[in-house]
């Protein structure tokens, strides 16, 4: 039985998109996760033929259940993940079992901001930047150049523990905060880049960069953290500005080394000059499949898979039109008791598509990281001002309602 190994999966989004598209394309399809919660809601995962809970953090457990798959007679045709932090070893697991597409050294490479950020320091695109030991102690003098700046912690994701540090004196706060959740691990310092930010999708095949998608973001500092709270999809760009943003991109890919893979970009054009934010082995999470394949006809999480089966696969855009992808958060914390406004948002003009995220009784919190978007709406329009605001429109129309009492007795 042709099978397919995915190593993790949030529960909506990309990963779980690609596990669906591995279902329709006729594969056996088994999914390796730590989250008891998935366990325990097995019946909502109808697409998942095969559900383990395991380790998968550990390698040798990891390759020994694969072997066991084997014994059994299963034909594994790939190993992967579209989830942060399991990309590099569902490689080296693809690699051991002689079934790796990807270049696994890039992805390494990617996982981690010190190694990245290393790979990019000759180039004119990376920012500033200084990694700081924990065991050792910074005066303001040092960090000068840092100052306003971001702080973050190498592993990070999702715009978990990134921080815009303002003085010395909040440096102070959030690296002793850092040092305090990540023992042992070190912590970057940059400089604060001031810019409109870009991601950009992006195919590598053979050495050859492959410009997925250009989406504008909008960035919103919410509760001492940057969300990503707007994306629209440029489908129509000069032939310059998409010549110089691929130039760009083989230039960042080449210095990781990546010659075959899926990765996106987070860039901020400064000055006249692209710098990177991030780089990350995989398509974005969240709605950025659906964002995609409603502007351009193109459902890459599949697309990304055949590639990695070698089969036949299509990169090339079947329709453009402009969408927007408008999240929203909320402003109390608490027990969720209802949410309004979904259908209302669903009959607005222009709306492809509405997700709402938690359940009632479910608790939802201030934006800590982007998992805490609780919901999306995806637009089109007749141009791109009428396309963004159908979005914002219709995301307006959605309301959390927290329940008081849950507050009182907190």
């Amino acid at each position: 039985m042709k099978t397919i190994i995915f190593i993790g999966t949030q529960k909506s989004g990309s990963s779980r998109e690609a596990i669906k598209a591995a279902d329709r394309l006729g594969y056996y399809t088994i999914l390796l996760t730590d989250k008891e919660k998935q366990i325990r809601q097995r019946e909502e995962y109808p697409d998942v033929h095969l559900m383990k809970l395991c380790n998968i953090d550990d390698y040798d457990e990891l390759k020994s259940i694969i072997k066991k798959f084997e014994f059994k007679g299963l034909d594994i045709k790939t190993v992967i993940s579209f989830v942060d932090s399991h990309c590099y070893m569902a490689c080296r697991l693809a690699d051991f079992f002689g079934l790796g597409r990807f270049t696994t050294d890039a992805v390494f490479k990617m996982e981690n901001k010190v190694k990245s950020r290393n790979a990019m320091s000759d180039t004119p695109y990376a920012p500033m930047f200084k990694v700081l030991n924990t065991d050792q102690t910074y005066n303001k003098e040092s960090l000068k150049d840092f100052l306003p700046g971001i702080i973050k912690s190498p592993s990070s994701t999702g715009s978990k523990d990134v921080y815009k540090i303002e003085d010395f004196n909040t440096f102070t706060s959030k690296f002793d905060h850092l040092k305090s959740k990540y023992p042992g691990e070190s912590v970057i310092i940059e400089e604060y880049l001031e810019g409109p930010q870009s991601l950009i999708e992006v195919v590598v095949v053979d050495g050859d960069v492959n410009i997925i998608g250009v989406v504008e973001q909008e960035i919103s500092h919410i509760n001492d953290r940057f969300i990503i709270t707007g994306y629209y999809l440029a489908v129509e760009m000069t032939k310059i500005s998409y010549e110089e943003i691929k130039n760009v991109v083989t230039e960042i890919t080449r210095a990781h080394g990546m010659e075959n893979g899926a990765c996106h970009i987070e860039m901020r054009y400064v000055n006249g000059t692209w710098k990177l934010i991030e780089i990350n082995p995989r398509i974005s999470g969240g709605g950025m499949n659906k964002l995609i394949e409603a502007g351009l006809g193109l459902n890459l999480v599949e697309e990304t898979l055949k590639f990695a089966l070698n089969e036949h696969y299509d990169l090339g855009p079947k329709i453009k039109r402009p969408v927007y992808l408008q999240y929203t958060t909320v402003q109390e914390e608490g027990t969720l008791e209802r949410v309004t406004g979904k259908n209302r948002a669903k009959r607005s003009k222009g709306v492809l598509h509405v997700y709402v995220k938690p359940r009632k009784g479910n608790t939802i919190m201030l934006p800590r990281s982007m998992g805490h978007r609780y919901a999306y709406v995806l637009a089109t329009g007749e141009h791109e001002v009428e396309t963004i605001e159908n979005a914002k429109s219709a995301i307006r129309e959605i309301e959390f309602i927290v329940d008081k009492e849950d507050e009182k007795n907190s």
